[in-house]
């Protein structure tokens, strides 16, 4: 009997692993934010199963959100190599090349990145974060390794036959790349004015507005994530933001910021720590508490070499010493 039921227990193992989605307690350490726990897990099942792609996807996400680019890059490649028709794994691999070309100011590596975002848009022509990526790349990158303002469009268009909120900011995305301001605030706006079935349409226009100081639409935004997402972390981040945009409440903006920074692990899919740590810099700063924003902006510099935000904090606060 024992014998039967430790067999059971292998055979619903092995079917969780067949899936894309890892076992339960992969993805509830992967969703807390343990990712060096994860990846000793996946490590060890891989030392089993070398040959398993969806171990390998699954080790490159956890290299991903520990911004491991190169270790990322490896396992995502693995992963594509043993199932060259899975579109997340071009799209994940996309996007572990362009970080890695960011970070290495490559222009092959920029160029690969590209294409696995066309191979999964290929695959898969209804995956729209794909294309939003793909979009994306189109419209910032140079033309010598593809940038291109047609195609970009393009994918524009074929987003918004998919889904019109998803279009209207990738619409949004597309106009402020090009510095019209004008028109990203109305793209924006006008999401505001859709149904989403998930609130994250809402945060990315928050971040919008919160970014051009506009605290009328960030509250906007705010009440409509908060509809469809009453219990969903990120409201404390935005509440702060809000707060800090507002240059009032600012000791609640500290509550709220400080919560998120320490329930809500640091994700790449969520407003970053180092995020969080530049306003409450900025919260702190306005109160007149000049060590303590000192030592958030450095916080998030730490975190983010390239946050404008905290090395903006920083340089005021030595200009007024």
């Amino acid at each position: 009997m024992r014998r039967l039921l430790l067999a059971l227990v292998l055979l619903l193992v092995a079917a969780a692993w067949a899936r894309e989605e890892p076992p339960a307690a992969i993805r509830a350490a992967f969703d807390a934010g343990r990712y060096a726990e994860a990846v000793a897990t996946l490590q060890r099942a891989l030392a089993d199963q070398p040959n398993r792609a969806d171990l390998h996807y699954w080790l490159g996400r956890c290299f991903y959100e520990l911004r491991d680019w190169k270790a990322a890059v490896a396992e995502l490649e693995r992963a594509v190599r043993l199932n060259a028709a899975s579109a997340d794994y071009h799209h994940w691999l996309g996007r572990a090349y362009g970080r890695q070309a960011e970070s290495s100011h490559s222009f092959w590596l920029a160029i690969k990145s590209r294409r696995e975002f066309e191979e999964a848009v290929r695959l898969d022509p209804r995956n729209i974060q794909a294309r939003r990526d793909l979009a994306e790349f189109y419209s910032e990158a140079p033309w010598i390794v593809g940038g291109s303002k047609k195609k970009a469009r393009a994918e524009i268009d074929a987003i918004t036959a998919l889904d019109p909120v998803e279009g209207a900011l990738a619409e949004g995305e597309f106009a402020r790349h090009n510095r019209d301001l004008t028109r990203a605030t109305s793209e924006y706006r006008r999401v505001l004015e859709m149904p989403a079935a998930r609130p994250d349409a809402y945060f990315e226009a928050a971040e919008f507005f919160a970014n051009h100081g506009d605290l009328e639409d960030l509250q906007r935004a705010l009440e409509a994530a908060a509809r469809v997402a009453p219990t969903d972390p990120r409201l404390s981040f935005f509440r702060g933001v809000a707060d800090v945009v507002a240059g009032s409440n600012l000791q609640e903006a500290e509550v709220e910021l400080k919560a998120y920074l320490a329930r809500v692990p640091d994700r790449s899919d969520f407003p970053s720590h180092a995020e969080a740590r530049a306003w409450l810099g900025l919260a702190y700063e306005k109160q007149g508490r000049r060590l303590e924003a000192a030592e958030q902006y450095r916080a998030a510099l730490r975190l983010d070499a390239d946050l404008d935000r905290a090395r903006q904090g920083l340089q005021r606060l030595e200009k007024n010493h």
